[in-house]
């Protein structure tokens, strides 16, 4: 009676993946270690090779990845991708759940939500928030927005990629997330590469300026939570008190980084934006204002 019992279990709790670059990759191992039975499929054969060692099944065609498994996991390069390798398994979709971890925009995000429907699959967004390394660790945790109740149906199996954050029914409230978080991550690259790019031209090595800078990084959050009321909490009610510091203030220090850069030889795009949103902070009258105040040039573009 057990065995029947044991494979019941492994077919409810297949997983397909479909795209192995990093992510992909690690998903996969992630679910295999587990104890999951997954099934692969990737446009290049090859990268397939190594999840298939570690216990994976190799599915000969998109149709057949799909019709493996209930829950159906999507890692590609966008959502373009996913049309393109689906569209001639569409017969395979009907009662299966697709989420989907690609990047693309929240619009696409809701069309291909539709576009699942239409084929009678389910459909979850996702936003993995953390280097394929980290997938599957307790510092793991992904975004999904889409039906409640398909997200309950598969926690177990998303469980295991990182803790689920629900977002609510919107397919393109992950999407949102995502790329809202990306927004800070990518700018931050960007201002790290810029600063060591300064400290480089007097002379400063890499090695010594990115610990100065990352020790600076890392003290922003607390200083943004410090006081009465979060940046957060004063935005939602409308507030911007410049008791501590002023929209006048910080243009100043941009337009000095701007100064310096030039000096220095330096691309000019990312200090000229940020030079931007304080001085048509300063222009509406805000001057006096704190800082949060660039939100309302960044919110309506002249």
């Amino acid at each position: 009676m057990n065995e029947p019992q044991n494979l019941t279990t492994r077919q409810d709790s297949a997983v397909t993946v479909i795209g192995l670059g990093p992510m992909g990759q690690a998903t996969t191992r992630a679910l295999l270690g587990a104890g999951h039975p997954v099934t692969v499929w990737n446009r290049t054969p090859g990268r397939a090779d190594g999840v298939v060692a570690d216990g994976a099944t190799r599915a000969a065609t998109p149709a057949d990845a799909v019709q493996a498994s209930d829950l159906v996991i999507l890692s590609l390069t966008d959502y373009r991708a996913m049309y393109d390798i689906l569209d001639g398994a569409t017969a395979a979709l009907t009662g299966r759940t697709l989420v989907n971890l690609s990047s693309d925009t929240p619009d696409r995000t809701r069309e291909a939500a539709a576009w699942a429907a239409g084929h009678g699959a389910a459909f979850l967004t996702g936003g993995v928030m953390v280097p394929a390394p980290m997938v599957g660790t307790e510092a793991a945790h992904v975004y999904y927005s889409g039906p409640e109740e398909v997200m309950e149906r598969h926690r177990a199996a998303l469980e295991r990629l990182g803790a689920p954050r629900y977002l609510g029914a919107d397919p393109g409230l992950a999407q949102m997330m995502y790329q809202a978080q990306l927004t800070v991550f990518l700018t931050t690259l960007s201002a790290l590469m810029h600063a060591t790019s300064m400290l480089g031209t007097a002379g400063m090595k890499a090695a010594e300026a990115l610990p100065e800078l990352l020790s600076f990084t890392d003290s922003i959050g607390a200083m943004l939570r410090a006081g009465e009321k979060t940046p957060g909490a004063a935005l939602d009610a409308g507030e911007h008190p410049g008791d501590l510091s002023t929209v006048t203030m910080m243009g100043a220090t941009a337009d000095h980084i701007v100064e310096t850069s030039t000096a220095l030889g330096l691309d000019l795009a990312l200090p000229l934006a940020v030079q931007g949103h304080y001085r048509r902070a300063i222009e509406d009258g805000h001057g006096g204002d704190n800082w949060t105040r660039v939100i309302d040039g960044i919110r309506e573009p002249r």
